[in-house]
């Protein structure tokens, strides 16, 4: 299931860059072409492509791809045995590069639906090596047109909830302070509590500090968890804009697509949701955030109601909201 050179390079690493891919191949190649100048660049980097049991051509087209393009010193593939989700699939590749005799200064969580930017990479090391107290860092993230993605973010409580339910825009000064997602890009290097693991870095140290991923996330929420734990060990997080990423969102997911029609949430989703507020802070404070979004989102679905305004939110939304809350998975039905 893993390549020895994987675990034991034959150079010493400096970057691990680790890309899970699931069913998403040609997204991923495209990635691969992305990062060949970022290599060059950046000597002792080498990328680990994780294949989460894709099931599809996926491992042979990589592969094929690798062995076409010459890629084999510094790329190699990793097919999985099942698909365990994001945070499964990341560990698998970073778990024996960091037990290896030579594990990396760094890793840098990269998905398939990306195109790295020139220097990218290089703007992400040489900050991190100016700055040792920081443990993480994410990218810009931006569409093809340079249109810029929301990337850096505020940690999840209660008083987010509240305003991801109501969803008013005013509220400056709130916003600023308690909504996940600010009102304001930072258009500079600026500390934020988590940052989108679609290009996020990560000091070996925290690895150390904290652990591997939790994988009992499947997809979502675990590089918000992964950075919480980070902060809480005293380790900072900063968004640095100058290392640019184009994201094509929800490519690799299909389900947060802006282009496309909005699709039921899926189970996981919520799943992640829950176990991200009964985890970190516990079922009361879980239940209480379950409130405040259940109640605020339902009076915003009310609101648009009398002003003839369309939802835009995923089918059977707060059905699903409901049947997945603290209240009905921990005092009804068994935990998961």
């Amino acid at each position: 299931m893993s390549n020895t050179n994987i675990i034991e390079p034959k150079k010493a690493v400096s970057l691990l860059v680790v890309i899970v891919n699931y069913r998403t191949p040609d997204l991923t190649i495209d990635c691969l072409h992305s990062l060949v100048d970022e290599v060059r660049s950046l000597p002792g980097t080498r990328v680990v492509i994780t294949d989460n049991a894709s099931g599809d051509d996926s491992v042979a087209k990589i592969q094929t791809a690798i062995e076409t393009e010459g890629w084999q010193d510094w790329a190699s593939l990793m097919p999985l045995e099942k698909n365990g989700g994001f945070a499964f699939g990341n560990n698998e590749a970073i778990r024996p590069a960091l037990n290896s005799h030579h594990p990396p200064n760094y890793v840098l969580l990269l998905n398939p639906d990306t195109i790295v930017h020139p220097h990218a990479l290089k703007v992400l090391v040489d900050f991190m090596d100016k700055h040792p107290q920081v443990g993480i860092a994410g990218s810009r993230l931006e569409d093809p047109d340079s249109t810029v993605q929301v990337s850096a973010f505020r940690f999840h409580s209660i008083l987010s909830e509240l305003d991801n339910g109501l969803r008013l825009r005013f509220g400056k000064k709130f916003k600023e302070r308690w909504a996940v997602v600010p009102p304001t890009l930072p258009q500079e290097i600026t500390q934020v509590d988590w940052v989108a693991g679609a290009s996020m870095i990560i000091r070996r140290q925290v690895f150390d500090s904290v652990g591997f991923m939790d994988e009992g996330y499947f997809m979502y929420y675990e590089e918000a968890d992964f950075c919480l734990q980070a902060n809480r060990a005293g380790w900072t997080c900063y968004y640095v804009p100058e290392s640019r990423i184009v994201h094509l969102v929800g490519q690799s997911s299909g389900v947060t697509d802006p282009k496309a029609p909005p699709k039921r949430r899926p189970q996981y989703w919520f799943n992640s949701r829950r176990r991200y507020f009964v985890k970190n802070h516990g079922w009361l404070y879980g239940l209480l955030a379950d409130a405040a979004f259940a109640f605020t989102f339902a009076l915003t679905k009310l609101r648009w109601l009398i002003m003839g305004q369309q939802s835009v939110d995923p089918p059977q939304f707060l059905t699903d909201f409901l049947r997945n809350s603290v209240i009905v998975k921990v005092f009804v039905q068994s935990p998961q």
